[in-house]
């Protein structure tokens, strides 16, 4: 032990060279080494703090995951705050000259961290109102797949194609967002469909409506319905509207089942399906003028 002791010394000796000075303390080597060693241990001991409050200390209440995960969030950095002073104290740096210094800092790293620190707050809004949970089906900038996880200053979604894409949680404050999943798994599509003019549009309602009901993905209640929207500028325009909760996250499937399904139909029972129509006019180099049409 009195070997382990007196090397111990003589490495701390030999440390023993000022970097710099703040204010009447005097920073070595061996001092940032000292500190360096117990803010990695701060760091370790918080994060399992962290998991420990997550899964041991709030798993009994009735306090939903991702507010149980911003409270443990908030109680870890506060204890790394904390930790901090505590650490300076103990490696004898003078915290008045570190305020001093900080201060000095802190305007222009805070122009660079501001969005990071919206970013946090963000995370904190959306950990504690939940506008978006694990598991949840969304779509915001763009981006549309499954929140599979949900952190301080980012959200992780997963997209149909395995791609994990990382949002900064300031676009769920600041952005539109689409919640496919919010309250339950149901969700109404709208499939846009056109026939020719001088179709029967009674038996186009019907034979829309047949193959929703023959669809395994489409819920019989609510029931779905067609409209007739408009008098387009090639056909007659129809919507069919469906629900479903089986392929909420694979609404492309059954968008073009129904489809395949519909133009099967039509086909069996010469529905048209319209194509742009135009009349050209052509000015010939007589000076007359030819009309033909384009379909």
């Amino acid at each position: 032990m009195d070997t382990i002791a007196r090397l111990a010394e003589q490495v701390r000796t030999s440390l023993d060279i000022t970097v710099f000075t703040l204010g009447q303390t005097r920073v070595t080597l061996w001092s940032l080494a000292y500190l360096t060693v117990l803010i990695i241990l701060l760091f370790y001991v918080t994060a399992r703090l962290q998991r420990w409050a997550v899964e041991r200390l709030l798993r009994g209440s009735n306090v939903h995951i991702g507010v149980r995960h911003a409270i443990a969030t908030i109680v870890r950095y506060l204890v790394l705050l904390i930790g901090l002073i505590v650490a300076l104290q103990a490696t004898g740096i003078d915290l008045t000259a570190v305020s001093l210094l900080a201060g000095g800092l802190g305007l222009g790293v805070g122009f660079g961290l501001q969005n990071v620190v919206s970013n946090f707050i963000s995370g904190l809004i959306i950990l504690f109102e939940r506008p978006v949970k694990i598991g949840d089906r969304i779509e915001v900038g763009g981006v549309e797949g499954d929140v599979v996880e949900i952190r301080a200053r980012s959200t992780t979604v997963m997209t149909n194609d395995n791609i994990a894409i990382i949002i900064p949680n300031s676009k769920f404050v600041t952005e539109n967002v689409v919640n496919w999943s919010y309250r339950d798994e149901s969700v109404r599509f709208r499939i846009p469909v056109s026939v020719a003019y001088g179709s029967d549009v009674r038996l186009v309602e019907e034979l829309l409506l047949r193959v929703a009901s023959e669809s395994p993905d489409v819920l019989g209640y609510p029931a779905p319905v067609v409209r007739f929207l408009s008098f387009g500028e090639s056909g007659l325009d129809f919507d069919l509207r469906a629900w479903s909760t089986s392929l909420v996250r694979r609404k492309g499937k059954l968008i073009s089942s129904l489809n395949f399904a519909i133009y099967d139909e039509f086909r069996k029972n010469n529905i048209q399906i319209p194509f742009p129509q135009r009349d050209v006019h052509i000015h010939a180099p007589g000076g007359g003028w030819t009309e033909g049409s384009n379909s």
